[in-house]
């Protein structure tokens, strides 16, 4: 392990942790509008998995984006700005929260119809793959988009065709939807699903950044390989709601059950074993922190300052320069 290395990861959990906590703050006071789906407790997932790719790999997610956008690179203030509907957001103000696209960084969007990107990640795999490149395609979805129709024949063609892609199912354990008691049955291993096309599928703890990375990093080196997807499915926890219109808690889970797996926050695992192993001190840590704290308030400084889109932005595309 890498001292610097791994303060890096803690830093990249830290900043979606902190914008997200801001995401609910400016929500809460009517800054931001629409639907807003936090990452809250997943960060470990986004971030390990993401560490592992090249700059030009592809990076595709579904509504829950915004952990996966910072990951990529995303400049935080643009990410706050497009969430806020201001012009100077990565999709000028017009995806918001869960919409979110950075071509730039291979980041190819977040996408609201639940499974609706897994065929899109089998696409851009194909094109990697026709066009003789050697770029993977990390394609992110929640356990509940496993039932859709699209999502196994995203899977059945990837397996067919052995394209570059690794899907990761972030299992958070309630699926949208879907009663609890029929959840735990329906979702209890969807790595399973993927298997039964061929896709070579391993389990992973999804609040552990250092295990995911480390499993991504295997999936690489497999897909790059020649032998085809793989499917990773990563188990871990939302500590908020389903989204800013859902209870903390919901009416399907306890304030004891949330707090139970607060125990194994993502943010404080890898902040023992840095401690632990002696390759970072707790002042290096609030140190972190504080920088992230300021990019953050920075991030929203530039929101707010930022203009709404003009009345001709209707008609103009998100991708083109004027």
């Amino acid at each position: 392990m890498d001292r610097a290395d791994l303060l890096s990861l803690y830093r990249q959990m830290f900043l979606i942790r902190r914008f997200e906590e801001k995401s609910a703050e400016m929500y809460a006071l009517a800054k931001i509008a629409g639907f807003l789906h936090l990452y809250i407790g997943e960060e470990a997932v986004a971030v390990g998995a993401i560490a592992a790719i090249r700059p030009d790999d592809y990076v595709i997610s579904a509504y829950r984006d915004h952990g996966h956008c910072l990951a990529r690179g995303s400049d935080p203030g643009k990410v706050m700005a497009e969430l806020f509907g201001k012009a100077t957001g990565l999709c000028k103000g017009k995806g918001g929260s869960m919409h979110l696209v950075d071509a730039e960084r291979r980041f190819m969007g977040g996408y609201a119809i639940v499974g609706g990107h897994i065929p899109l990640a089998t696409g851009l795999a194909f094109a990697a793959k026709y066009q003789q490149h050697d770029q993977v395609v990390l394609c992110f979805f929640g356990e509940g988009a496993v039932p859709s129709g699209h999502a196994h024949e995203a899977f059945n063609l990837a397996a067919l065709w052995k394209l570059p892609v690794i899907f990761i199912c972030e299992n958070n354990r309630y699926g949208m939807g879907t009663p609890v008691e029929r959840a735990i049955a329906l979702y209890s291993n969807v790595a399973e699903t993927a298997r039964s096309y061929g896709i070579m599928a391993e389990r992973v703890d999804g609040m552990d950044v250092l295990a995911v990375r480390a499993l991504t990093q295997k999936a690489v080196e497999q897909v790059h390989s020649g032998q085809g997807p793989f499917f990773i499915e990563a188990m871990t926890y939302r500590f908020m709601g389903h989204s800013m219109a859902d209870p903390a808690h919901g009416h399907y889970r306890t304030k004891e059950e949330v707090e139970e797996y607060r125990k194994r926050d993502p943010l404080l695992l890898l902040r023992q074993t840095i401690v632990t192993n002696r390759l970072g001190t707790e002042a290096d840590l609030k140190a972190i922190e504080r920088e992230v704290n300021d990019v953050v308030d920075a991030a929203v400084r530039f929101a707010e300052e930022s203009p709404f889109p003009e009345p001709h932005e209707l008609y103009t595309d998100v991708m083109v320069e004027e």
